[in-house]
């Protein structure tokens, strides 16, 4: 069941933006590096996470009521509310390391755009062993206010995450 809910919300995803980055103007070369720099941003609040700092990421995310999140622990997180406690709960875990983006392929419209890649690095279990970790995510953009916010990550999930 949960794989079919995966690529029901995958498709419906693909459709929405693919519509939305046919029926917007062409990105410009400015937005395509406003967008990498706030990939960059997200991937430098997602380590600082891992050290139990939480600015960046609440930086670097839209607070709106029609975010979601669907993380490497498990759940589908609507709204900044749900969105933020999440990531509140993972810093408390302290889970140390890093992780990067790698192979990324990215699609920018006007106002909405969409990474898919891989994360890749290493973060400790709740025995406190080093756990490397190679799993797949997608990131969703909106522009808003003439910045590029995320509003959407999903990844596979980490066995050690699960709830």
């Amino acid at each position: 069941m949960k794989g079919k809910r995966t690529v029901s919300i995958s498709l419906i995803l693909w459709a929405l933006v693919s519509f939305s980055c046919a029926k917007s103007k062409p990105a410009s070369e400015d937005d395509g590096k406003a967008l990498m720099s706030a990939v960059a941003q997200f991937y430098a609040a997602l380590n600082s996470m891992f050290t139990g700092d939480l600015e960046l990421m609440k930086e670097v995310w839209s607070h709106a009521d029609d975010v979601t999140y669907m993380g490497p622990g498990g759940g589908f997180q609507v709204g900044w509310k749900q969105v933020l406690e999440n990531w509140e709960a993972q810093a408390a875990l302290k889970l140390g390391g890093k992780v990067e983006a790698v192979d990324m392929r990215v699609t920018v419209g006007h106002d909405i755009a969409v990474t898919h890649n891989y994360e890749k690095g290493v973060n400790t279990n709740a025995k406190g062993e080093r756990q490397e970790l190679s799993i797949r995510a997608t990131n969703v953009f909106r522009k808003e206010n003439g910045k590029w916010k995320m509003i959407g990550h999903h990844t596979d999930l980490l066995p050690y995450l699960e709830k």
